[in-house]
């Protein structure tokens, strides 16, 4: 075997690799085109649309270190239950206070209201999340006013 003119020492680079044969190449991409519809599914359902939205809409100071806040809840299935927990924070950004809200089978979007505890003075409010797994203690209880 020679390169540019030179001969190359024999027996130092091992014997030429054979080629993949076209069915081999063939099943090879088959493969990885599989995969990546799975990878693209899989992120699809976990990244995709939300199946509940919801957004803060007003919030406003209570006394004694709590705060209202009024939001709306989206939901593509709205006879199923929901529950969203919402926060409240603190002038330093640090999390003051937590509620779970149950929301009601009913119509979407609905407009719900609560009162969250703080353990500093908060400044802002939000929804951290909603899911339609609504604990036990939670369903029990009667429809929030608003």
């Amino acid at each position: 075997m020679t390169v540019a003119g030179r001969a190359l020492p024999e027996g130092r680079y091992g014997a030429p690799k054979a080629r993949l044969s076209r069915r081999t190449g063939v099943v090879l991409v088959v493969c990885g085109l599989v995969a990546g519809g799975v990878v693209a599914y899989l992120g699809y359902t976990n990244l995709g649309t939300a199946p509940i939205e919801a957004e803060r809409t007003a919030f406003s100071d209570v006394p004694g270190n709590r705060m209202r806040m009024n939001f709306t809840v989206t939901r593509q299935t709205p006879d199923r239950a929901a529950v969203c927990i919402v926060r409240v924070r603190g002038v330093d950004g640090l999390e003051g206070g937590r509620k779970e809200v149950y929301v009601p089978p009913g119509t979407s979007p609905v407009s719900l209201t609560t009162v969250v505890s703080s353990t500093t003075e908060p400044v802002t409010a939000d929804v951290f999340g909603c899911s339609y797994q609504v604990p036990a203690y939670l369903s029990s209880m009667p429809p929030p006013t608003g």
